[in-house]
């Protein structure tokens, strides 16, 4: 996936669970981040990889995520492995 389709992807995460009123919170208080510092960090890879590893945790949020925005369930996983930092770690 190309790095600009993983931001956007990453982005459209972020605006959907801001506007999901039971994970928003849960979502801040993970990521640290106040709803005053969002707009700054959505320019940081690093951030938008920390939103899609967060995404990422629940299988019923990659569903919702995936299907109000008509995309494939691999979508955000596949993103987040686009972005720099963001590819899984192999230890063997």
């Amino acid at each position: 996936m190309h790095i600009d389709r993983a931001q956007t992807i990453a982005l459209q995460a972020v605006a959907w669970l801001m506007e999901t009123d039971d994970l928003r919170d849960v979502f801040l208080g993970a990521t640290g981040t106040s709803e005053g510092d969002l707009r700054t960090r959505l320019s940081e890879d690093a951030f938008l990889v920390s939103v899609l590893e967060f995404l990422c945790n629940d299988d019923a949020w990659v569903v919702g995520f995936c299907d109000a925005h008509q995309l494939d369930y691999t979508a955000p996983m596949e993103a987040k492995q686009s972005l720099p930092g963001g590819a899984e770690v192999n230890w063997t």
